[in-house]
């Protein structure tokens, strides 16, 4: 009488194919989460500056030369520490320009996220036409 099943031999070996699949599943699974966290950080950084940007961009009396910035408010971040900083400078003014003149301006900004003890940040830049009064900045490209 010949029995069917399965010897011990076959099940441990089925067993072990098995636990390495498992394995590597869930570290691959590991790696998804970490990459879609990553992602989510990121694009919470975009939105928001973008954001500030537009305020930015519409504020005509934001400095041109040093730098300025802020922390936002941890309730917009999920809790992450996070800030902004930015700068506009002069981008484009014709040489010997009339006492006012329509130029270019660039808004540089960047905005940035803790990650534990890492820094992590993403730019942004834009332009804007603005007037420039006779006295201010030299001419040329890039002042």
């Amino acid at each position: 009488m010949s029995e069917r099943g399965f010897t011990l031999l076959e099940m441990l070996v089925a067993t072990l194919i098995m636990g390495v699949a498992v394995v590597g599943l869930l570290g691959n699974i590991s790696t998804s989460l970490r990459h879609a966290n990553d992602l989510t950080e990121y694009d919470r950084a975009a939105l928001l500056g973008r954001r500030t940007m537009d305020q930015l961009l519409l504020d005509q009396r934001v400095p041109r030369g040093p730098a300025f910035g802020e922390e936002y408010d941890p309730s917009l971040t999920g809790g992450i520490r996070s800030g902004w900083n930015a700068r506009v400078t002069l981008f484009e003014k014709p040489p010997q320009a009339p006492p006012t003149l329509g130029v270019l301006e660039r808004l540089e900004l960047e905005v940035w996220w803790m990650r534990g003890d890492q820094r992590r940040s993403v730019n942004l830049e834009a332009f804007r036409r603005a007037i420039v009064l006779g006295a201010e900045g030299g001419g040329g490209h890039g002042q």
